[in-house]
């Protein structure tokens, strides 16, 4: 039986970003897709008008149905919208400590809309310590939930161990809008940095942040270590970049127009 992946995550009715867009990344790489929706938004790939958040309690019986249906392989947490998602999330996570775990802290648009209310900023990384394996902040979200400047390639790494130190997850800080190549940096659980230079690619397409730290779960649900997952998920984000269309504002969308099918046989020895 395929498995499947989770996103806990918004719902972009353009499918550029969010549940629908995680759910083809999995799909893509293997795996059955499920997502349990936090919000729905109302957006198109330029820009988000409106905000509903749903309840709590609604997101975790979504999530309930879900793991009855289908053994859960991985989950990747994306918006919130609330502090009440955001905690009963993190208590979703603390009760499956076996599979890998990816939060992705989205916190606003690039049209500039909160997608989780600023009075749960501060305590992100407090509900989501020890709770997960791997947390994935671009240059914004790092400086916010650090509360200290991250604009180059030393910034990331002292903010990806900050992160790191203050909740025991392995970080991952994206530089995507860095000057230059792009260059994402790794922090993990061993006190090792690793970084990721790769050529930028000169499109400005929705869900980027979305795509990745999907791929970063389907590469760790595959046996992969860390830093390889996060290698092959940058690689593969590249090639969709590259493949990318143009859409609605001046922004692009992925076509995901390849699939990586499942683990070969070889891989399958390996693990």
């Amino acid at each position: 039986m395929t498995k499947t992946l989770v996103s806990i995550a918004g719902y972009d009715p353009s499918g550029g970003a969010g549940v629908l867009l995680d759910v083809a990344v999995f799909e893509r790489l293997g795996f059955a897709g499920a997502g349990a929706l936090t919000a729905v938004t109302v957006q198109d790939s330029a820009r988000v008008s409106r905000v509903l958040p749903l309840p709590a309690r609604r997101v975790e019986e979504q999530f309930r149905a879900l793991r009855r249906a289908n053994p859960v392989a991985g989950i990747k947490v994306g918006m919130q919208g609330t502090r009440e998602n955001l905690e009963a999330v993190a208590g979703i996570l603390s009760r499956h400590k076996k599979v890998p775990r990816v939060v992705d802290p989205v916190l606003r648009s690039s049209s500039g809309a909160l997608l989780l209310r600023k009075g749960a900023w501060r305590g992100f990384l407090d509900a989501f310590t020890m709770k997960a394996d791997l947390i994935t902040p671009n240059l914004y979200e790092a400086e916010v939930l650090t509360g200290r400047p991250v604009r180059d390639i030393e910034e990331m790494k002292e903010a990806a161990e900050r992160i790191w130190l203050w909740t025991g997850l392995a970080c991952l800080v994206k530089g995507g809008h860095l000057e230059g190549d792009a260059v994402d940096v790794l922090f993990d659980g061993d006190r090792r940095v690793t970084v990721f230079p790769h050529p930028r690619v000169a499109k400005d397409v929705h869900g980027t942040g979305c795509y990745l730290s999907a791929a970063i779960l389907a590469f760790l649900a595959r046996g992969k270590p860390m830093a390889l997952a996060c290698a092959m998920a940058i690689e593969e984000l590249r090639r969709e970049l590259a493949a990318a269309e143009p859409a609605a504002g001046g922004r692009w969308v992925f076509r995901l127009s390849r699939r990586a099918g499942p683990p070969r046989p070889a891989e399958r020895k390996r693990r």
